[in-house]
C-alpha cells in the first residue's frame, strides 16, 4: 500500500512532475524526489535550471522540425549533407540513433510522434502536410521512412508512403534488420546502419 503520511505540497508537486517521464510510476517518482532532496540538492537545482533553460530557448527547426536554438539547425545548414535524401523519423532520439551509425549523409524530418488514433494522434496533430511539403521541395529524390517497427510506426510509414508516392517520390523503408516491434531509439547502431544500407522500396 502507498504511504498515507501527509506530504508537503511542493513535494507532491515534484513527484507529480517526475511522473510525467515515460516509464516512471508513483513509487519511482517519489524515490527520485526524495533522492534529489535528501542527497543532491545541487543536482535538483541544476535539473530545474536546465529544464527551464531548455523550455525557454529551444524551438523547432523550420526545415526538419527537430530541436534547435536557431531558426534552422546546423544539420540542415551543413553544406556537405545530401539534400536529395530525406529520412523521416519519429523523434529526435531516433535521429540521433541514425546519426550514430555514421552511415547516412542526407537530411531529416522529425515527426515528433507517430499515428496513434486511440491517443488522439492523427495526421493533423503530427502536421503531416508540413512533412509532405518538406519532401516535395523539388530537391528531395528519395524519402527513407525510418519509423519504428511497432504497429503505430508501421501505420505511420504506410500512410506517409502512400502520400509521398502520390507526389512521384521514391520511397524506401528501413530493412527488417531492425527487429519487429522495436523502437529505433533502442536498437544498436550496427543494426540501424545495416537496415539503412538494406532499405527497401515501399
Amino acid at each position: 500500500m502507498e504511504s498515507q503520511l501527509p506530504e508537503p505540497q511542493p513535494l507532491l508537486a515534484l513527484v507529480e512532475a517526475l511522473r510525467r517521464l515515460p516509464g516512471v510510476g508513483i513509487r519511482t517518482a517519489r524515490r527520485m524526489a526524495y533522492h534529489l532532496l535528501q542527497h543532491d540538492l545541487q543536482g535538483a537545482q541544476y535539473l530545474g535550471a536546465a529544464l527551464s533553460d531548455a523550455v525557454a530557448r529551444l524551438r523547432h527547426c523550420e526545415h526538419c522540425n527537430s530541436f534547435t536554438e536557431v531558426t534552422v539547425c546546423s544539420t540542415c545548414l551543413h553544406a556537405e549533407r545530401d539534400q536529395t535524401l530525406l529520412c523521416i523519423v519519429e523523434t529526435p532520439a531516433d535521429q540521433n540513433s541514425i546519426e550514430a551509425t555514421h552511415g547516412y549523409s542526407g537530411l531529416y524530418y522529425v515527426l515528433m510522434g507517430r499515428l496513434a488514433p486511440l491517443e488522439g494522434m492523427g495526421p493533423a496533430e503530427l502536421d503531416f502536410d508540413r512533412a509532405l511539403a518538406r519532401a516535395g521541395n523539388g530537391i528531395v529524390q528519395e524519402v527513407i521512412l525510418a519509423t519504428s517497427f511497432t504497429a503505430e510506426g508501421e501505420t505511420t510509414a504506410h500512410y506517409l508512403s502512400e502520400a509521398l508516392r502520390a507526389k512521384g517520390l521514391k520511397v524506401t523503408r528501413l530493412a527488417r534488420g531492425v527487429p519487429a516491434g522495436s523502437e529505433i531509439e533502442y536498437v544498436d547502431a550496427g543494426t540501424v546502419a545495416w537496415a539503412l544500407m538494406e532499405r527497401k522500396v515501399t
